[in-house]
């Protein structure tokens, strides 16, 4: 069978004609083909399944039968599949993956947006919270924020960072934490008043930007607030805020000192006849010369003793009995133990008779 080829505008497809059947014309069509449109649908059906790689059989035996002049309605199918056979979009989990995201997209928005949806003391660390939320007394916050227009870029940012971080701290703080924003002209003075530290004066108007923590007569001041420092900065803030609280709280009232000592008060007149003529640094010179001659008259009597029990035992292993020499031993061990004892007697007595001579003097200075 021979074949002729002919080049298309569409590229190199060649068409096959069975034998016999040629082209008078280059530019005319086979007779063979004339009012058989389905022989052109074969050739383009087998030229498409051949670029698909899904051509079935072998194409020699296609191509050299005489039937191909015939389209079979098997091959009608093929080339025009029905509605119903054609596979079903899957389009419906890409829809859902669509419309999750969007759901996403919508709450983070609600989220960021608004921010009394969330937790008020929500970013504050673990111990922050609880150093806050134990406060014994309450606390003001006065945060200066005076940033005129021209400042470094990066400040304004920082200072709305920081002024987020006091609205939590306030949060926590129980209702004993309030914060005060002062960011006018105005509060200039007292800001410098408040030691917080003015900067870029060589640039323009004074800029401030720190706070002061106060509870009472107690405060503490940061100067200068800088983005450098910011990781820090919730740490800093809670120990300063609890600081300035515990120290607020007025201490215990002091516990009733028993009355002295019959016995001091009588040593201390016989030392020092006169209060008021006495200060108390002259007193404590004499109390202090006192404690050294006790000390001397216990070291003497500390000597004798032990002597005395170290002559019997001597006498105990030279001559007496185990029970003599056990008993000898046990008495100088109490004469030692004694001694030490009347030592730290003579110690605190120094002591007491400070306390007492100032309580004394502060008296009789009040009688007056």
């Amino acid at each position: 069978m021979k074949s002729m080829g002919r080049e298309s505008n569409l590229g190199k497809i060649t068409i096959f004609a069975p034998l016999g059947e040629t082209w008078a014309d280059p530019g005319s069509t086979p007779k063979a083909m004339e009012g058989a449109p389905g022989q052109v649908g074969v050739g383009f059906q087998h030229l498409y399944e051949s670029m698909r790689g899904t051509t079935s059989g072998p194409t020699s035996a296609i191509d050299s039968s005489p039937q191909t002049r015939r389209m079979s309605p098997k091959t009608t199918a093929i080339m025009h599949p029905s509605p119903s056979a054609r596979p079903a979009p899957s389009s419906h989990p890409w829809l859902l993956i669509c419309l999750g995201f969007l759901l996403g997209a919508m709450l983070a928005g609600l989220w960021f947006h608004h921010p009394a949806a969330r937790p008020a003391t929500a970013g504050l660390s673990a111990p922050a919270q609880k150093l806050l939320g134990q406060l014994a007394s309450p606390v003001a916050i006065r945060f200066y924020a005076l940033l005129p227009a021209g400042i470094d870029p990066v400040l304004p940012p920082y200072a709305g960072r920081v002024g987020q971080l006091l609205d939590a701290l306030q949060a926590a703080g129980g209702g004993k934490v309030s914060v005060t924003i002062l960011d006018t002209p105005a509060e200039a003075d007292a800001a410098s008043a408040d030691g917080v530290q003015a900067f870029n004066l060589d640039k323009g108007g004074a800029c401030f930007l720190g706070l002061v923590v106060a509870s009472g007569k107690n405060h503490e001041t940061f100067p200068r607030l800088q983005p450098e420092w910011e990781p820090a900065l919730e740490a800093d803030l809670a120990r300063a805020i609890a600081r300035v609280a515990a120290a607020a709280v007025p201490p215990p009232p002091p516990r009733e000192i028993a009355p002295p000592d019959p016995e001091i008060i009588a040593s201390i007149h016989r030392l020092i006849p006169d209060f008021n003529a006495t200060s108390e640094q002259t007193a404590n010179q004499i109390f202090s010369t006192e404690f050294l001659r006790e000390m001397a008259d216990a070291g003497t009597e500390r000597e004798a003793q032990v002597d005395a029990a170290q002559e019997q035992v001597t006498r105990a292993q030279a001559g007496g009995s185990p029970v003599e020499l056990e008993t000898a031993r046990k008495n100088l061990a109490q004469v030692q133990l004694a001694q030490a004892d009347k030592i730290k007697l003579i110690a605190a007595r120094l002591q007491t008779r400070l306390a007492v001579f100032h309580r004394l003097k502060a008296a009789a200075s009040t009688s007056k």
